[in-house]
């Protein structure tokens, strides 16, 4: 790898369900690297199976980072991720390896890659109080009307996330969608969020590369990981979560698994019920996610699929034909 004035920096992402995780650590094994996940659930400990955490096994000796650092009872903000990444990058770099990000949350990949900082709209508690009067589904279509573009990538039933998107919205007169990129700050840096050329001032030397399956492909995939996860023991997970002290308001509110299943355990839903809400959700979620790339001009996408072979597993040929075109950019970009 030649010597770069600024570090070098591989992401890797694309929508739940997609392959990143092996990808990302095929990438390590071949270009030296060490892994920093970027998904906003993966930090907490405790919540391995309903977020997908790659397990020990699956890393094949490649270190991994910013997973299980931090209590689910407590809140993990942008800003904590954007120091605690940085500074495994800043690490990683010493050691002569490459930093290799990878995960779902667009916001914490931008905000890192970007410098972000993002605005800050102080609690409008007696706005909060009337707010959380109303339903769930009232709420939504307050923040439909109001604010459309945000309500295209939020998650509808997420009650926290909804009244502070709407508190943003009432408290500054703008959508809570525009007044975040209008009032993000770059620090040093000076950048255009979501895409466009690299800034010579930023910290990184980045190259993004996206996986893009089909959509019917990724609707099975999803739905092939859920029972795999139910086998594996999602619902003791999170029965074992609320024991040891989190309650079901706090687990609904991560969203997708830790809530259906949370709704399960309070009888508020058959386990077929929980299933089918499971299956349709977390599609949607993986719609949200597309969503948030689309916009980013920078993102290298790979969707060609191999050929299907009889005799091959085809999400063995998938994943080798992913790895073939990722390596392919890699070695551009490093420059080997």
């Amino acid at each position: 790898m030649k010597m770069s004035s600024k570090p070098k920096v591989l992401v890797i992402l694309g929508q739940t369900a997609s392959g990143k995780s092996d990808l990302a650590v095929r990438l390590a094994k071949k270009f030296d690297g060490e892994v920093i996940s970027a998904d906003s659930r993966q930090v907490y400990k405790g919540m391995d199976i309903g977020t997908g955490k790659i397990t020990k096994r699956e890393m094949r000796d490649v270190p991994h980072h910013l997973l299980d650092v931090a209590s689910p009872k407590q809140k993990f903000t942008v800003t904590r991720y954007q120091k605690l990444a940085g500074k495994a990058i800043r690490e990683i770099v010493r050691r002569g390896k490459l930093p290799i990000i990878c995960g779902g949350t667009g916001l914490y990949i931008d905000a890192l890659l970007y410098g972000w900082k993002l605005p800050e709209v102080k609690p409008n508690w007696k706005l909060r109080g009337e707010l959380e009067k109303k339903s769930t589904d009232e709420l939504f279509n307050q923040l439909k009307e109001l604010d459309p573009k945000r309500a295209v990538e939020i998650d509808r039933h997420n009650r926290r996330r909804l009244v502070r998107a709407l508190e943003i919205t009432l408290t500054t007169g703008q959508s809570s969608h525009s007044y975040i990129l209008e009032n993000v700050r770059m620090s040093e840096y000076d950048f255009l969020p979501f895409g466009g050329a690299q800034d010579k001032n930023l910290p990184y030397k980045f190259l993004k590369i996206g996986i893009k399956l089909p959509d019917e492909e990724l609707r099975q995939r999803i739905k092939k990981r859920l029972l795999a996860r139910i086998k594996l023991g999602m619902v003791r997970e999170v029965r074992e979560l609320h024991t040891r002290g989190l309650s079901f308001k706090r687990l609904d509110g991560f969203g997708l698994e830790y809530r259906w299943v949370s709704k399960y355990l309070q009888d508020e839903i058959s386990k077929e019920g929980m299933l089918e809400k499971l299956n349709v959700e977390i599609w949607h979620y993986a719609k949200r996610q597309m969503t948030w790339f689309k916009r980013d001009k920078n993102i290298k996408w790979i969707s060609k699929v191999a050929e299907a072979d009889p005799i091959k597993n085809k999400d063995t040929l998938r994943a080798l034909a992913v790895f073939d075109g990722a390596r392919k950019l890699v070695e551009e970009f490093l420059e080997i």
